[in-house]
């Protein structure tokens, strides 16, 4: 949608010509205009369409009496969405590909019964066939490896790669596409979730994909910044859960058995929990998690979001925080690939600055974590961004920890994240030129799909 919007004249960084009428008379010619009649029309039932297919359940306030340290908090939080607190886990932070396409090739490398992993996009490439590779050795040793891919995959994973994964063993699936000739009625509906299991006992989380463009350190502008994490202990069971939801939903079939869901003995000693989120599953359930945590907050929200399209009641919740005191820090990208989402996004800062929100965008690559911290003891991470098509279209998950290690562990990827940062004040923001916040305004009417 952003892709065909992008190629209006409105939209071109190149002068727009404008047909010249000879006199009187109909213009000559006129078959441009014509077709951009039809283009905008297309344009206007499709914007009518996606937000028809938008969720908007939750519209009441978000108000908590107490921070997310409080016992009350999980006892809250968890519940609501569908999965409780538990303790036991082990944490470690992993920042950008260098870090963690290693750990997530070892672990899979290590795999005796079982490997499952969903993820969003999957781009031919090296490190596509390093994941080929590693998950074809281990299926031909008689590990049971289950690969879900989203519809949309499959448009830059090239068929022989696909092959080479399926002559090995590997069962790889499109998401909620059994047979080649399904067709999905809401095709607005997506899998966005990252997920990687082993054995049922490792997991991996956050928002890189199969792709180039995170192989390395976010060291130039080719190369995206991004945070995963991986995890052990009981928290793992859930993640696992997450992964057959959708591979229920896809096969018709169940994951059972204890080399799915093996015991699991206490690894760590961090409270954790994985949520689910999508229109069939907890709906809004990644939309709550965001709220309600920042409904908490008494001290301080620190945010990284690739993509930062805030509908009315997030602004409300977090002009709220800062109406108690609470600091709040937003990192988004310098560098993007959505213009439009970016024109979108600012659409929505006026009241936020004005507030004292702290906007800073990320200056040597694509910024693309997804990841909130509050009062420097809660952590959210996964595949959710701060926008309607998280909240509401796509399946997502999260891994969320009450844990001041891994706080301080973010924080201080936060940290330096913002020291290559830089601060957006408003009044840089209020003198943009009058046709960029037009245009800002214009992609705003379609932020329901960012």
């Amino acid at each position: 949608m952003s892709a065909l919007l992008e190629r209006l004249p409105f939209f071109r960084r190149r002068p727009i010509l404008v047909a010249k009428f000879p006199g009187r008379g109909r213009p000559k010619h006129g078959w441009p205009w014509f077709l951009a009649g039809v283009l905008l029309g297309v344009v206007a039932l499709s914007g009518l369409y996606f937000w028809g297919t938008s969720g908007r359940t939750l519209t009441q306030p978000v108000r908590l009496d107490y921070g997310p340290a409080s016992p009350a908090f999980a006892a809250v939080y968890g519940p609501l969405l569908g999965a409780e607190f538990t303790g036991g886990n082990s944490v470690e932070v992993l920042v950008n590909g260098v870090e963690f396409f290693p750990a997530m090739l070892s672990a899979i490398a290590g795999a005796q019964q079982t490997i499952t992993l969903e993820t969003y996009i999957w781009t031919s490439g090296t490190i596509s066939d390093r994941f080929i590779a590693a998950l074809s050795e281990r299926a031909r040793h008689g590990v049971k490896v289950l690969v879900l891919i989203d519809g949309m995959a499959p448009l830059e994973f090239k068929q022989a790669d696909r092959t080479r994964l399926s002559d090995s063993g590997v069962q790889l699936r499109t998401y909620a596409r059994h047979h080649w000739y399904d067709f999905k009625l809401n095709f607005n509906h997506r899998t966005h979730r990252k997920i990687l299991v082993v054995d049922g006992k490792v997991g991996f989380t956050g928002g890189m994909c199969i792709d180039d463009q995170w192989l390395g350190d976010a060291d130039s502008t080719k190369v995206w910044r991004e945070t995963q994490v991986r995890v052990a202990g009981p928290v793992v069971r859930e993640m696992q859960a997450v992964f057959a939801s959708n591979w229920l939903e896809t096969t018709s079939g169940l994951l059972l058995g204890a080399d799915y869901f093996p015991p699991i003995t206490a690894r760590g000693g961090v409270l954790a929990q994985c949520i689910e989120s999508g229109p069939g599953e907890g709906p809004e359930n990644a939309r709550i998690c965001y709220l309600l945590a920042i409904a908490s907050a008494r001290e301080s929200i620190d945010l990284s979001s690739a993509y930062f399209v805030p509908d009315d009641l997030s602004i409300e919740t977090l002009l709220e925080a800062r109406a108690r005191g609470v600091r709040v820090r937003i990192i988004i990208p310098a560098l993007t690939d959505s213009r439009m989402g970016r024109a979108a996004s600012r659409s929505r800062w006026r009241r936020l600055l004005a507030a004292g929100v702290e906007f800073y965008q990320y200056l040597p690559a694509m910024d693309h974590c997804k990841v909130l911290i509050v009062d420097e003891v809660f952590v959210c991470v996964g595949s959710i961004n701060f926008d309607n098509r998280s909240f509401s279209l796509n399946d997502e998950i999260a891994l969320n920890t009450l844990d001041r290690s891994v706080a301080r562990t973010h924080l201080k990827v936060f940290a330096d994240d913002l020291q290559q940062s830089q601060r957006i004040t408003r009044e840089e923001f209020e003198s943009r030129p009058f046709y960029q916040k037009l245009a800002d305004e214009l992609c705003g009417l379609f932020r329901s799909q960012f």
